[in-house]
């Protein structure tokens, strides 16, 4: 409710840097030919593979139940998080609030997603105030924003909890069902 809103807002703190980061984000301007080599390399296809050896069993598994092939979330968690070595050192409450009230040119955006941040701590009983991401508010090895950890979210291994934080079942589940629920074929 309310008060669980306001005691949320006020952990929060405001990081002039993060607006300053994401007015110039690394990407911008940046075509497919740029991005190529950062993604195609020898030491990211051999992270990818090392990745899937790691968790083939539950990759496998998501793969055959959701019929997004494995490769490919791999690929996604290695351009998302280099494999889970990049998630992000951000408290994800900083960065929303801070690009929320600090940010104009997006802020309904981010407005948006810090109330999802709040309906997502209460939804999966998270301390939304120890969560790290991106300077953009983004978490886990798929680096879902808090309305697409809610939207996507699936438990991927039956316990009854969707925990993109720290089940890697769950989030290859979610990569996957990201691509279902609009029609993968």
């Amino acid at each position: 409710g309310p008060r669980c809103l306001r005691e949320g807002l006020a952990e929060a703190e405001f990081r002039p840097r993060t607006g300053d980061i994401i007015s110039r984000p690394a990407e911008a301007g940046r075509t497919w030919r740029d991005h190529r080599p950062i993604f195609l390399n020898d030491a990211r296809i051999a992270g990818g593979v090392a990745f899937y050896a790691q968790n083939r069993a539950a990759l496998d598994r998501i793969a055959a139940s959701s019929g997004v092939p494995a490769e490919y979330i791999v690929a996604i968690i290695g351009v998302e998080t280099n494999y889970g070595k990049n998630t992000g050192n951000y408290r994800v409450l900083d960065a929303l609030y801070t690009l929320a009230f600090g940010y104009p040119k997006r802020a309904p955006f981010f407005a948006g997603e810090l109330a999802q941040l709040f309906a997502l701590g209460k939804d999966e009983r998270i301390d939304v105030a120890t969560l790290k991401g991106s300077y953009a508010g983004a978490m886990c090895l798929g680096q879902f924003m808090p309305s697409s950890y809610r939207l996507w979210g699936k438990d991927g291994d039956g316990d009854g909890r969707r925990d993109l934080i720290s089940d890697p079942d769950d989030v290859f589940a979610s990569i996957a069902n990201y691509f279902v629920v609009p029609g993968w074929q």
